[in-house]
């Protein structure tokens, strides 16, 4: 079994990665990496021992798509999928069609959705596995 992670050009991105990292190991399995990004994703961050797979997504092909396509070729090998989500205003969250909210609607899979933390909020570093640890990740499975 596995754990994807989508990673994204942002810091909710980077956030959802170092979340993966830790949910990886804590479950001992491989990480694939599917990167959203249009150029090369630096993961040299990875704890050591740890097994990826990184995939890339062609230009102009749509994010979500990149995402479930990957699932979907790994069809009952991902055990939860880890994404980054942007913290919004109510009227915000009433828009539809951002990636977090497709993948949430469309992916078969248990869902560990990552925040950043509240800048400030006790002095916490912006810290993918802290804010995982620290209660600001839900699964939905």
């Amino acid at each position: 079994m596995s754990v994807m992670v989508a990673v994204t050009d942002s810091a909710e991105g980077q956030n959802a990665l170092e979340a993966a990292y830790a949910e990886a190991k804590r479950l001992g399995t491989d990480l694939v990496v599917v990167n959203l990004r249009l150029s090369a994703l630096d993961v040299s961050e990875a704890p050591e021992g740890l097994r990826l797979e990184v995939v890339d997504r062609r230009a102009r092909r749509n994010t979500a798509e990149a995402v479930l396509d990957a699932l979907a070729e790994r069809s009952g090998r991902v055990e939860r999928l880890v994404i980054g989500v942007r913290r919004r205003s109510p009227v915000g969250k009433a828009v539809l069609g951002s990636l977090s909210q497709e993948l949430l609607m469309e992916a078969d899979v248990p869902i560990l959705a990552v925040k950043l933390p509240r800048p400030g909020k006790d002095g916490a570093a912006a810290d993918g596995a802290q804010s995982a640890a620290a209660g600001s990740a839900s699964v939905r499975g």
